[in-house]
């Protein structure tokens, strides 16, 4: 049909008996109610109803249009249960993304949620573009930078991500270490391919070295840090990470504007869903000592 208000208008009058009645129900005028029925009767070509003095009767042709419009009226019912019993259930699909340089820590708290609710779907989605909660893409955000202003946004501080300029202990070895900014013209460097990251650790090494100096790039972050642990030059990685890798010197002091702080983002509409504040929850107390 094309237009369901008429046919849930005819449903009522055949259930109530009476225009006024329905009009009741639907909370809307009695004269929207006759003039949904005489387009309905006209768009088919048959009376549906019946009209006498008590009200109105339904004809065959009606009664078949009921039991559509109650089976109809029914599933749409059902549908309404399950979606709302959905909302009270750890199930589904859980969209999580972050900076992959988190993913040594996300996987596992990641695999150990779903261990405590097994009828979740875990996607994590880790990359350079922002997914858009607002439309959908995710339902937790896990991002570094200035705190989130998108509208309609729930934002939480969540850890710092702190980061350090490492070598192997062969690029040093093979190319000593330097001792300050002004030795940085003698090494080889790896560092984010595009002049636009917002990183400020990306922006702090563009502004201290030579471009010539920067040997290996790359928009992937992940190839970055493999390429500093090959040896391909010095390179910033996470200290949580560096420190895995016993290969690894940190060669220059740490900068406080090298971190940034991490933020965990919801979208309003979905911040308050059982699943969502279960994760958040069970993110919050496993991270408790994180160092990132």
């Amino acid at each position: 049909m094309e237009n369901w208000d008429e046919i849930k208008t005819a449903y009522q009058v055949a259930r109530m008996g009476t225009v006024s009645g329905a009009a009741d129900v639907l909370g809307v005028h009695h004269a929207t109610v006759i003039r949904h029925i005489d387009a309905l009767e006209g768009r088919l070509g048959v009376k549906l109803f019946q009209r006498h003095a008590r009200g109105y009767t339904a004809t065959e042709a009606g009664q078949d249009l009921l039991q559509v419009a109650q089976a109809t009226d029914d599933q749409f019912s059902q549908l309404a249960g399950r979606i709302k019993g959905r909302g009270n259930e750890v199930s589904g699909d859980l969209v999580i993304t972050s900076l992959i340089s988190l993913a040594p820590r996300m996987v596992p708290l990641l695999s150990d949620f779903q261990a405590h609710y097994p009828d979740v779907v875990v996607r994590y989605l880790t990359g350079e573009r922002l997914f858009r909660l607002e439309y959908g893409e995710a339902h937790v955000a896990i991002r570094a930078g200035t705190a989130p202003e998108q509208p309609d946004n729930v934002v939480q501080p969540f850890h710092h991500q702190h980061m350090g300029l490492y070598a192997t202990r062969g690029y040093l070895a093979a190319n000593g270490t330097p001792k300050t900014i002004d030795d940085f013209a003698g090494h080889r460097f790896v560092g984010h391919d595009s002049d636009s990251s917002r990183a400020p650790f990306n922006r702090w090494l563009r502004a201290k070295i030579p471009a010539a100096s920067l040997t290996f790039r790359s928009t992937d972050t992940h190839a970055l840090e493999v390429a500093v642990q090959a040896g391909a030059g010095i390179g910033f990685m996470s200290v949580m990470e560096a420190r895995q890798n016993p290969d690894l010197v940190e060669v220059f002091e740490r900068q406080d504007d090298w971190s940034a702080p991490l933020w965990l983002v919801t979208h309003v509409d979905l911040h308050r869903t059982t699943k969502v504040q279960a994760f958040l929850s069970f993110l919050k107390e496993k991270s408790k000592d994180w160092d990132v």
